[in-house]
């Protein structure tokens, strides 16, 4: 099947002398091979005054091939959307906060016959000429710039000398049914900032720590989570699961001083520590992203700590971590008392 060619400079400028020289527009399609139909379009079309009675158009060569360029421009800008419908079915669906995903898979059942690729409504969506619309913000994950698409290239080994991966981790603590298990994180302010927020939950109770560290290296982690960690007997110290952060790389000396195993997730798998990076969700209602974490004092973490910690979990049947602790403190203290006894 043969493809439609636009016409060149060259065929204008031969169109427009032929026509100067009194040939019919039938005469001037045989001599430039080219169908009488797209000639005259190409003259109803590009010719300068069209619509004017007394003018009648005026046909120029040059004028007419950038008429036709920024007439193509426009048709690749608004091509991916498939017009008018398609365009305000996508605006319309992700102000309703539909993800593109949602969007695309819908529509084709809304209006029959017309599609669209979730991946053109992201290129569209951060396109420079669509910067106006700023639909980027009813995306989930309200970016202004769009990450690559295959996302960035990762290791998949732990860095940290002599780290035990949890896959090595017994199998129990995913069930939660045991109280010792906890997993730790830092929460970081402004990129400027030199303090961070050390912050480390326990799996069952959802019971929280948060220390506020003067730096963020190794030795000032290890060294805050064995001030908020000693004071808890023993059967409440069994394993720790962290990520591959460089403030986690003393772990040998928390295993030794704590006598609890550190395990490390795998690389870029934060949902293997998830009751942590939960926990950091709710820690900012109290502070949000950007926040500097130099500028909160002791006395506000502490707040902050003892309001986490008094909010009452689904998970608990409504009962607070710290009312989930006494119960367990209390249940282990009879428990000694009926062994010793």
């Amino acid at each position: 099947m043969r493809r439609y060619k636009q016409l060149s400079l060259q065929e204008r400028e031969e169109l427009y002398a032929l026509l100067k020289a009194g040939f019919s527009l039938g005469d001037i399609a045989k001599k430039l091979k080219r169908n009488k139909g797209t000639l005259s379009r190409e003259l109803h079309r590009n010719s300068k005054g069209i619509g004017q009675k007394k003018s009648g158009g005026v046909y120029i060569p040059c004028k007419a091939q950038e008429k036709a360029k920024r007439r193509a421009l426009l048709q690749r800008q608004q091509a991916p959307w498939k017009g008018p419908t398609v365009y305000l079915y996508v605006r319309d669906h992700l102000r309703r906060r539909w993800s593109p995903e949602e969007i695309a898979g819908r529509l084709p059942k809304d209006h029959p016959g017309l599609s669209i690729c979730s991946e053109t409504i992201y290129q569209k969506i951060y396109h420079r000429d669509n910067k106006k619309d700023k639909l980027w913000r009813f995306l989930t994950v309200q970016r202004k710039k769009r990450m690559k698409k295959n996302g960035r290239a990762v290791h998949r080994e732990s860095r940290i000398p002599e780290a035990i991966s949890i896959d090595k981790r017994p199998k129990t603590v995913l069930k939660r049914k045991q109280v010792g298990h906890w997993e730790s994180d830092n929460v970081i302010g402004k990129k400027t900032d030199k303090t961070a927020l050390s912050v480390t939950v326990e799996r069952k109770l959802r019971l929280t720590l948060i220390a506020k560290l003067s730096s963020k290296t190794a030795n000032e982690k290890s060294k805050k989570l064995f001030l908020r960690m000693t004071g808890f007997p023993k059967k409440m110290r069994r394993t720790l699961t962290v990520d591959n952060g460089a403030e986690n790389a003393y772990h040998k000396k928390i295993t030794q001083s704590l006598e609890m195993l550190v395990f490390f997730c795998h690389a870029y798998h934060s949902w293997e520590k998830g009751t942590n990076e939960n926990t950091n969700g709710r820690l900012r209602r109290y502070i949000p992203k950007g926040v500097s974490i130099d500028q909160i004092d002791e006395e506000t973490i502490q707040a902050i700590e003892w309001e986490m910690n008094n909010t009452p979990r689904k998970c608990l049947d409504f009962k607070t971590p710290l009312e989930a602790l006494e119960e367990v403190l209390y249940k282990s203290k009879t428990t000694n008392r009926c062994t010793s006894s």
